[in-house]
């Protein structure tokens, strides 16, 4: 797994060129994995999570032209199945990780058991301000 980390997502051309250098291939057949768990920790975080999910944040990453985009929710996955939801996650060439509270992020992050998947996975890790924290 290769990490780019950012204060505000890929918000300039420095980070967007880094971005595709990152994923070996065209941002447009490139299949992301949106979290957006920090954000719910927040007063706004329902709006910050729906921004971010539909690309309306100031700063870039869901829009970016991908050719999928799949939502994980690390707070629900920990009482599912991890064969439902991590092959996705395993597949996926990006996974695109939202900013918010940090502490909150890394509980789900190791209560989900995603902590212990991420090291094993082969594409991109993006993230924005908490998801860099982590």
């Amino acid at each position: 797994m290769d990490y780019l980390l950012t204060s505000g997502g890929v918000q300039n051309p420095s980070i967007h060129n880094a971005l595709r250098e990152m994923l070996r291939k065209p941002i447009e057949e490139c299949h992301a994995i949106a979290i957006t768990t920090a954000s719910y920790a927040l007063g706004r975080g329902t709006d910050l999570a729906v921004n971010f999910i539909q690309g309306k944040d100031e700063a870039p990453m869901v829009d970016l032209g991908w050719k999928s985009v799949g939502l994980l929710e690390l707070s629900a996955v920990s009482v599912i199945d991890p064969a439902i939801w991590q092959p996705a996650v395993e597949q996926a060439d990006v996974i695109l990780v939202n900013g918010g509270d940090p502490l909150f992020l890394h509980h789900w992050f190791v209560e989900s058991g995603f902590d212990r998947m991420l090291p094993n996975l082969t594409g991109v890790y993006v993230g924005m301000s908490a998801g860099s924290m982590i």
